[in-house]
């Protein structure tokens, strides 16, 4: 684990943790605000990333995600006075924002608003956006802790407002902290009493639910396609079977790619599928670059809603899946497994999938998974019969033997 402490502004600290996993990192921060008197009255800490839709000038719509904030800076955060509760104001990347609002109503406080302001001036995040300026999303939560509680949320929470998909986790803040000493009292989230959704997190073995889902049929195959101006950017045909458990119940939904939607995004270095449904907000496929030369599927974010009523949200920027070189296609036609986390995975069927450099609209040379490579049975299939011939051979010669000496007799 590597840590950077950012240059803090007077009254408070504010440390960007760092983990670095391999070539992907994972940023958490961790603000620590004091008083006059050095004393601390707000401490928070937690994990965020950011799912813009806007529009282009060609009157298509682009997603972008905004996962990278380890340029963030504290610029205004505050303990508040007699008139104003305390806030978090931060900033980062080109022109991004991020404000929480807290007030207090005894014997509670609230997380009273969050704001996240971004600017599509910025070419690079926001190529060829047909509105320009700074746009500012204003989000009510008005979520009550008791006072000199720590909120807490490990599970993924998320706020959707105007194109504007805000996700959260690993989530602790106390505001209005009492005599300088943050609480160990814990106030958990809804999400994490019922254990209804996790973390983002790195691969892990899959429990074993309590509750086994009924077969279901192989999906559909669909394919979809994204677009940069008139030119197709991003290829993908696939059937999807998505694995949901919740509290130790799995679901199986398989999509139907007549009733979904699709749109994404394409840059240098990433590139975005999304699909959604009427039971699906949002499934989102994020591809990278890595070593200038090979492409893989970092990312998968999901929202969904389940047959009880509940919305079911998993986020994962840590995978590391359908690795093929840049300038080719992937290819799995047999089932493979996505594990996004222990309580959500995606059987694929028939993939094939190409997020960059797409020409004329059709696939390039396809790189086949493992699990599709049959020519090395062959060598496995000769190996084991030469060696069935020895064995038999051996066999015969030692019951030869056998024979012949048994046919001389003692003089």
């Amino acid at each position: 684990m590597v840590y950077f402490r950012l240059s803090p502004v007077s009254g408070s600290g504010l440390l960007l943790l760092c983990l670095v996993l391999g070539a992907d990192r994972s940023y958490a921060l961790e603000l620590n605000l004091t008083d006059s008197a050095n004393a601390t009255c707000l401490y928070a800490k937690w994990q965020m990333n950011f799912t813009i839709t806007y529009e282009t000038t060609n009157k298509t719509y682009r997603t972008v995600n905004i996962s990278d904030v380890s340029t963030v800076r504290d610029e205004g955060s505050t303990c508040g006075d007699d008139q104003n509760g305390p806030r978090i104001v931060i900033h980062f990347g080109s022109g991004f924002s991020w404000i929480v609002n807290f007030t207090k109503n005894a014997p509670d406080y609230l997380i009273d608003t969050i704001s996240f302001s971004y600017n599509t001036n910025d070419h690079t995040i926001f190529p060829d956006a047909e509105h320009k300026g700074n746009i500012t999303i204003d989000k009510r939560v008005a979520l009550k802790i008791p006072l000199n509680d720590i909120f807490r949320c490990k599970s993924l929470l998320t706020i959707e407002k105007n194109n504007v998909t805000q996700h959260f986790w690993n989530v602790l803040v106390q505001a209005f902290v009492q005599s300088g000493t943050v609480s160990t009292k814990e106030y958990l989230c809804d999400e994490d009493k019922h254990s209804t959704t996790v973390a983002p997190i790195i691969h892990t073995t899959v429990p074993s639910p309590t509750t086994t889902p009924t077969p279901t049929e192989k999906p559909k195959v669909g394919t979809y396609s994204v677009s940069n101006g008139s030119n197709t950017c991003l290829l993908a045909t696939m059937g999807l079977q998505l694995n949901v458990t919740q509290d130790k119940v799995s679901s199986i939904i398989n999509i139907n790619p007549n009733t979904t939607g699709v749109t994404g995004s394409c840059h240098p270095q990433t590139a975005q599928l999304r699909l959604n449904s009427s039971i699906i907000k949002y499934l989102d496929f994020v591809f990278a670059v890595k070593n200038e030369n090979r492409f893989y599927l970092k990312e998968v974010n999901v929202s969904m809603n389940l047959v009880n009523g509940s919305v079911f949200s998993i986020a994962n920027n840590n995978l590391s899946y359908w690795d093929a070189p840049l300038g080719s296609s992937y290819m799995c036609n047999k089932e493979q497994t996505v594990s996004v986390s222990g309580t959500f995975q995606i059987n694929t069927f028939d993939l094939r999938v190409q997020p960059f450099n797409v020409m004329e609209g059709k696939y390039s040379t396809a790189q086949e998974c493992s699990l599709d490579d049959d020519t090395i049975l062959i060598p496995i299939i000769v190996g084991a019969g030469l060696s069935g011939l020895i064995i038999v051979i051996v066999i015969a010669y030692l019951i030869g033997r056998r024979k012949s000496y048994a046919g001389y007799q003692t003089l």
